[in-house]
């Protein structure tokens, strides 16, 4: 019997995370959504990743921001 994760991020990767969300919002929409010098700023998913991973709170927020988005997304038929 295997269990089954809620957690709605088991398994996604932080670079997924904020591809999905630079590919659906772009660096811009990101920036207004969630006050990060490193989406204003020369923004690249390198240097990003770099800063979410050193800075729990705005992972917590970039994270969050995909959950929401992954909740409102229909699914492909």
């Amino acid at each position: 019997m295997t269990a089954t994760s809620n957690d709605p991020l088991h398994g996604v990767t932080l670079q997924h995370v904020l591809t999905t969300l630079v590919e659906h919002y772009t660096w811009a929409g990101l920036a207004e959504r969630i006050d990060i010098r490193c989406f204003k700023s020369d923004p690249s998913i390198k240097s990003s990743l770099t800063f979410l991973r050193k800075t729990p709170w705005a992972r917590e927020k970039v994270e969050s921001l995909y959950v929401k988005l992954m909740r409102t997304k229909r699914p492909l038929d």
